[in-house]
């Protein structure tokens, strides 16, 4: 894990203070709203539906026990006892009080965390694969260039005020876990001739015109890659639009120019920039990868675990559905749900944190992950020791056996809090994985994705859900589109809208007929929703929402 020199620390102390006089000089009335607001973007703070909200930079999702336990005292100390994470690996406080505010920076700092450039029109929190490091399928960790991108788009004196907000994401797999395709640029780590370098995806996004990103080039080397950044987001500065905010994203600059006229530019450019950059240096990258070294790991029996598997149903549905494949012989990936039936997706209250930082420094090698679905990843664990973490999660309500089943829904905070929000998330999530608990459909349904966002800005990633839904007001009703086949993964896909929505009170029959309509047309139990719906298309699902009720919805 990456950790602060001198000039880090030097560098947020002296943004904490800044920040801090600007919050007493609003509360003074010295400075207005529209003034302080600029302001306070620049350091994470929002002004929500109900109250300030709080956005904090976890970079490239990656923690330890330590910051774990800050954040859970930051969220006893000054919000309401709980936090909630986010799709960017972020972690929000959505009740702070404005004066509280610089203290929770201080508290931040104290254990090498902030919350700058979380907001704004500039280039956010860097993230990646959540199991960086940790997969059996990555090719390199992406966390050292996550962080090498990170200290060069901090404060970069160019790109403070882009033409709108700019998010990047790398990963080092072929098989994707950090949607590259759905954001500005996406970075994945690949292999040629030996040599290491980067394919770069620009363009993609979702919001009011979700697009999936292109690719600009195949190949960038080592030494190129930050100058090639650098050009890349200096001509979408230069060209991008500012006439109106919502065409403003370089996806669309890349629609109305199209990928060919950006490449040209983009090389123009980087021709000009590249022998300012000279080759990388060397030196700080190798501090940087040294710091993302992998743990010491044990060699040791998993007796125990098979025992446990064998002899505990309850266990061994946990490990079927929450543990993923690790590199190291003996190890294994564990995946916490956030995602209790009926709970809000993403939430974790202080004394979680304090226990998910415990088994950390317990039994995983003192590191933890957010992933970009809201889960919360112990990278790197011990077979052995998965029956006694089990047990812990068990007890504080962590043991959820749901990862990709579709009670593990990702949505935004919606309109309970947000101002931008027209219809609530938070709720529909809850009911859905209440029912198809109720039902105990959802280990036979297996693989399916809901994502659900609350206004057309997609926090939520709806295009890209399997099943995505979108609240909308109608004349001041609220009211759900629903979209099919999305895809997140490296085959990335926006969903196809099926039709008219529904209402608050039609949208929980209309997911259920929407998945009898997928278990009645399957090829197979191992045959999952998306592979069905590629097969079948869109007509049986349109039929069972729209024409007629299916039969496993009317027994």
């Amino acid at each position: 894990m990456y950790n602060y020199s001198e000039f880090d620390a030097a560098f947020v102390a002296e943004r904490n203070r800044q920040f801090r006089q600007q919050v007493e000089r609003r509360i003074s009335g010295a400075l207005t709203e529209d003034e302080f607001k600029p302001l306070r973007l620049m350091n994470g703070l929002y002004l929500q539906l109900h109250a300030y909200m709080l956005r904090v930079a976890i970079p490239y999702g990656t923690l330890d026990s330590a910051k774990m336990r800050q954040l859970a005292y930051i969220a006893e100390r000054w919000d309401k006892g709980y936090g909630h994470f986010t799709t960017r690996q972020n972690i929000q406080y959505n009740w702070p009080k404005l004066r509280d505010v610089p203290d929770m920076l201080e508290a931040l700092a104290q254990v090498e965390m902030h919350a700058i450039q979380t907001s704004g029109n500039t280039i956010r929190n860097v993230t990646a694969d959540h199991f960086a490091g940790a997969a059996a399928d990555e090719i390199a960790d992406p966390r050292p260039v996550a962080e090498l991108i990170r200290q060069w788009s901090t404060d970069h004196p160019e790109f403070q005020f882009l033409p709108r907000k700019f998010k990047i994401a790398v990963t080092g797999s072929p098989n994707d876990r950090a949607v590259i395709k759905a954001h500005d640029i996406g970075l994945q780590i690949v292999d040629r001739d030996g040599q290491q370098g980067y394919r770069v995806i620009v363009g993609g996004g979702l919001g009011r015109t979700p697009m999936i990103g292109k690719i600009l080039a195949e190949f960038i080397t080592q030494d190129d890659l930050l100058p090639y950044l650098d050009s890349v987001v200096s001509v979408w500065n230069q060209i991008g639009r500012r006439d109106n905010k919502y065409k403003s994203r370089i996806k669309i600059t890349v629609h109305e120019h199209g990928i060919d006229d950006i490449r040209q530019r983009v090389e123009a450019r980087f021709a000009l920039v590249r022998p300012s950059f000279g080759g990388i240096d060397v030196a700080l990258f190798d501090q940087i990868k040294a710091a993302f070294a992998p743990p010491a790991f044990r060699s040791a029996s998993t007796d125990d675990y098979q025992t446990a598997y064998s002899a505990d149903p309850v266990f061994r549905a946990w490990c079927d559905t929450n543990l993923a494949d690790h590199r190291a012989p003996g190890y294994a990936i564990v995946q916490i749900s956030l995602k209790a039936h009926g709970a809000t997706p993403g939430d974790a209250t202080a004394d979680q944190m304090r226990v998910l930082a415990d088994l950390a420094e317990f039994y995983g090698h003192d590191e933890l992950r957010i992933s970009h679905e809201q889960n919360v990843i112990l990278p790197h664990v011990h077979k052995s020791d998965l029956p006694a973490v089990h047990g812990i999660l068990k007890k504080h309500g962590l043991a959820t056996a749901n990862i990709g089943l579709i009670s593990d829904i990702i949505a935004c905070p919606g309109m309970d809090y947000c101002a931008l929000a027209t219809a609530r998330s938070i709720p529909i999530a809850q009911q859905i994985a209440t029912r198809f608990d109720e039902l105990k459909l959802e280990h036979e349904i297996g693989d399916l994705k809901i994502k659900i966002s609350g206004c057309i800005n997609a926090c939520g990633h709806h295009h890209v859900g399997h099943i995505g839904i979108l609240g909308l007001d109608r004349a001041g009703v609220e009211n759900y589109q629903v979209t099919l086949g999305g895809d997140h993964t490296q085959d990335a896909a926006l969903g196809q809208r099926t039709g008219p929505g529904f209402s608050a009170d039609e949208i929980i029959p209309a997911i259920e007929r929407i998945v009898y309509t997928y278990l009645e047309n399957r090829h197979e139990a191992s045959e999952p929703f998306l592979q069905t719906f590629r097969r079948i298309g869109m007509a049986p699902f349109k039929a069972a929402l729209y024409d007629k009720v299916n039969a496993y919805a009317a027994q």
